[in-house]
């Protein structure tokens, strides 16, 4: 009696489908997590909006820091904006300075208090703002950045 016995292949098929699936995904988000991140370049600011700098005002900033569970520092600068001139406007944007202690740039990280999608900023009104870092490098001097009225659109 003759009986034919197929051959177990080495490795299961689906060990190499998962093996390479691994791979290619493992590959994917090495290249994301590590891939150059292209910043937007500040916009130059009008002369318009240049003048008009002097029309906003920040007032009550303060700084406080949390630390999360899983041992990341949240540092959160809240404070106000007010709109002192006779324009309305669409957004306003800050850069924020951060310094080590011998007075070297660590970091500089633009952000926006009013934000275009909101509603309107108008003259004579007063806003909150809360900007929220977790990306601010070791070396910090623990100090409040140095904060800048970077850009200004008007609505």
């Amino acid at each position: 009696m003759l009986t034919s016995k197929k051959e177990k292949p080495a490795f299961p098929m689906a060990a190499v489908i998962a093996a390479v699936a691994v791979l290619v995904v493992g590959g994917a988000a090495g290249w994301y997590l590590n891939r150059p991140v292209e910043k937007q370049p500040d916009t130059p600011t009008a002369p318009e909006a240049k003048a008009y700098v002097r029309n906003l005002r920040l007032a009550d900033v303060e700084m406080k820091a949390t630390d999360s569970f899983v041992s990341q520092r949240l540092v959160e600068i809240n404070g106000k904006i007010s709109n002192t001139g006779d324009k309305v406007l669409k957004e306003v944007a800050v850069t924020c300075i951060f310094y080590d202690p011998s007075g070297q740039l660590v970091l500089r990280e633009k952000v926006t208090v009013v934000k275009p999608s909101g509603s309107p900023f108008q003259p004579g009104e007063t806003r909150e703002f809360r900007l929220p870092f977790d990306n601010i490098p070791v070396g910090w001097n623990q100090a409040l950045p140095q904060i800048v009225i970077a850009q200004i659109i008007f609505g």
